[in-house]
């Protein structure tokens, strides 16, 4: 790096504010190899400086939380001795340089984020956004991204399970590339990134050191991109910064690791992610309070010259740092060799320093040699715990209440709703068809429906008849309008989709996308979502066990508009018999579950809707988030559905819960997915055929007069629509499309977006 010294610090994306706090820390003017691994380390992606004041409101606590957030993943306990581990991330800046190695590399390291905590990653699912698809340069980012994700999912044999795909032209030159992984573990085997144990050996597993990666998701995901468009930010600076991936490698390191754990020959293990090797030596010795004498010449090497900073910081993917005890050392080089994982010892733990003032702080020492010259010496808690907190200005936008003013909802109609229901259908399955979602045959409910199931089984678990729901959703259409609001009923569509597969929702991790920090509006939008999110979490008795947070998708000072997005795991009691789908058949009652309007001034609100944004209306108000009248459907859907999973006779025979496109496009989407008709009832015109609001749910009946008796003891309002018949969707007297055109127009509409067959 030729950058002149008095302007180092800047170039490593520190602050003159940062630079002084440095200083303070170690007493003395930092050397080149020390800003490096502050650079990384106080990074907005490592260190959450922006955010973390704002996390602390989230509920984190649950009898059933085993390990919340902190970790390389949160864990919870899924029952019959059985922990299921769950994360999501953010790989979107690498992504928007390099589609392919940017979304390969966020699978590869949610996986290890999984399989650091001893679980066995059983699923990954990928909320994806996009521009336009009229825009050459995003459909090679959609193809490339999922080239990606199926690249190394399917090589690594993990199956990718659902996800999301929006399309909006405020992520035109910001893709958000977001991953979940689930895995689960003998509760037994669960281990911590911890180091302890002066004397005790750092070991690092999997593959050589490079180039590729060095500032990667820390540096470059943290300064948003200078040009107004997505090309125009590219430049060729950039482009090293992006991890490669080697999915096989990644596969013999699960194996290594997890048969490391269950042989009780580690003390403790992460992965070497963002910030590379300064952030695991860092983060395991703060948690430990001890101190690690590393030697940067130990490390094996892929590229020729590389320098100690570039060696710390390097974020080169399938590496794992373990902390062994030295008389381990045989067995642990024997069992990696089976697995032909390179096993390296580079550094020791030691005892805290002691201070002049009695007090102790464990430092990391990098040197050149085992006992050579130290190159560079820090307090580890200081690069792990002690990065600047900021409490950013907060300012509501200027335009906010005009924008809420501009409501569509009252819009005198214009067109056939007919043709209006067919612009909003859209089939991802082109996307999913790219992925396994069949690896370890535990899919019961794949990609395509409203959540994943999967069972609850696996090498080396306890038997179990229990099953996994997984969902992940956000809605930035609804955020832009409130996001207090939009973030909590996005929590309550996420447990809504769950209900639909019968599971229970046990905790939630979030992946929050936002602009740059440093815009006031900017961080009210973050701190509003958060608040919509911790309210419903509150409310619905979920816990936060994990999260990320990526701001600065911003290009040219234009911010993405406010992303959160949320990922839910359930578990379902008992899973013996898979739940009803989308799929009805002739004669079956169809039945509208919960309220049919919505809370709030307005009905059917059609602000932030599908069908209001299609028309270029971004403005209205939404529907209010009221616990009282979710819980009650919510809790009689899953019972309800939780019950045929367990094995019961049932008169439900389809499912679906009423979300994007409202409750025509749900409606739509059963009779394609069915090939049947339906009938129904005249409804409220627009607003009752678009409105979107979480808490409805469609269902299928043989036995109408059964089901509808069961829901009003329950409290759950319910109204029949109509019936399974012919072969047109009839929705009373404003639209007649036969089954064969909705197919055809849900089936297509993606892929001739595309330009693919």
């Amino acid at each position: 790096m030729s950058t002149s010294p008095d302007a180092l610090h800047r170039a490593l994306g520190l602050t003159d504010d940062e630079f002084a706090a440095i200083k303070v820390v170690l007493g003395r003017e930092p050397n080149h190899v020390e800003l490096a691994l502050y650079g990384v380390m106080w990074s907005e992606h490592c260190s959450y400086k922006s955010s973390r004041i704002h996390l602390r409101r989230l509920p984190t606590k649950g009898d059933h939380v085993l390990v919340g957030p902190g970790e390389g993943a949160g864990v919870i306990d899924g029952g019959d001795g059985i922990g299921v581990a769950l994360r999501i991330e953010s790989h979107n800046h690498p992504s928007a340089i390099e589609p392919y190695q940017g979304a390969a590399t966020g699978v590869g390291g949610i996986l290890r984020d999984v399989f650091s905590m001893g679980a066995r990653p059983l699923a990954v699912m990928d909320p994806l956004f996009f521009g336009e698809l009229d825009d050459a340069r995003q459909r090679w980012l959609v193809e490339g991204v999922v080239s990606g994700v199926s690249g190394y999912g399917n090589s690594v044999g993990v199956p990718t399970v659902g996800g999301e795909l929006t399309f909006d032209a405020c992520y035109a030159a910001n893709p958000l590339v977001n991953v979940l992984a689930v895995g689960a573990l003998p509760v037994d085997r669960l281990v911590l990134g911890v180091a302890s144990g002066p004397g005790n050996l750092c070991v690092l597993l999997g593959s050589r050191t490079g180039r590729d990666g060095i500032g990667g998701v820390s540096v470059l995901a943290s300064a948003g991109f200078d040009g107004a468009d997505g090309a125009a930010s590219l430049d060729d600076a950039k482009r090293p910064s992006v991890q490669v991936g080697d999915p096989y490698e990644e596969k013999r390191l699960i194996e290594a690791c997890l048969e490391l754990l269950d042989a009780k020959l580690v003390v403790g293990i992460q992965d070497l992610g963002g910030a590379g090797i300064v952030c695991a030596l860092s983060e395991t010795a703060a948690k430990g309070g001890v101190g690690l004498n590393v030697d940067y010449t130990a490390i094996p090497l892929r590229e020729e010259g590389m320098a100690p900073w570039e060696i710390m910081t390097s974020e080169s993917q399938e590496r794992m740092l373990a902390i062994i005890t030295p008389e381990n050392w045989e067995a642990v080089a024997a069992l990696c060799a089976k697995w032909e994982v390179r096993a390296t010892v580079v550094g020791k733990v030691v005892e805290p320093d002691l201070l002049p003032d009695g007090s102790r702080v464990g430092m990391l020492r990098v040197r050149q040699g085992v006992e050579g010259t130290i190159v560079a010496q820090v307090p580890a808690t200081s690069l792990a715990d002690d990065a600047p907190l900021y409490q950013r200005p907060l300012a509501r936008p200027a335009n906010l209440d005009a924008i809420n003013a501009d409501d569509p909802t009252h819009d005198e109609p214009t067109g056939s709703l007919s043709d209006e229901l067919l612009e909003l259908l859209i089939d991802p399955a082109w996307v999913y068809r790219q992925y396994d979602s069949q690896l370890f045959l535990n899919t019961v409910v794949g990609p395509g429906r409203d959540a994943a199931l999967l069972r609850m089984a696996g090498p080396g678990l306890p038997a179990s008849n229990r099953g996994i729901g997984l969902s992940t959703d956000s809605n930035p259409r609804w955020c832009a309008l409130d996001p207090r609001t939009g973030t909590a009923l996005t929590v309550a569509e996420s447990v809504a989709n769950l209900a639909c597969v019968g599971a229970s929702a046990k905790a939630l991790v979030n992946c929050l996308n936002f602009g740059n920090p440093t815009h006031p509006e900017v961080m009210w939008q973050l701190s509003e979502s958060v608040d919509g999110m911790a309210e419903a979490c509150v409310a619905l008795g979920i816990p936060v066990i994990g999260g990320n947070v990526s701001l600065y998708n911003e290009s040219g000072g234009n911010d993405i508009d406010p992303t959160p997005v949320v990922g839910l795991l359930g578990v379902v009691d008992s899973l013996i018999a898979p739940p009803p789908g989308w799929q009805w058949n002739s004669g079956n009652h169809v039945v509208l579950l919960g309220t049919r309007s919505a809370a709030g001034d307005e009905a059917f609100p059609l602000g932030g809707s599908r069908w209001a944004t299609k028309r270029g209306r971004r403005g209205g108000r939404l529907a209010g988030f009221d616990a009282g009248r979710l819980v009650p459907v919510i809790n009689f859907v899953t019972k309800e559905i939780a019950a045929i999973c367990a094995g019961a006779d049932s008169d439900i025979t389809a499912v679906h819960d009423v979300s994007g496109g409202g409750l025509a496009a749900a409606l739509a989407e059963m009779v394609a997915v069915s090939g049947r008709g339906i009938e129904t009832i005249s409804l409220e015109g627009r607003g009752e055929f678009f409105a979107e609001f979480p808490g409805r749910f469609v269902v299928g009946s043989s036995n109408v007069e059964a089901l509808v008796a069961r829901a009003t003891a329950a409290g759950v309002p319910a109204l029949v629509l109509g019936t399974v018949t012919g072969d047109a969707l009839r929705l009373g007297d404003d639209v007649n499309v036969p089954v064969s055109e909705l197919s055809a127009r849900r089936s297509g509409a993606l892929s001739s977006q595309l330009r693919v067959n």
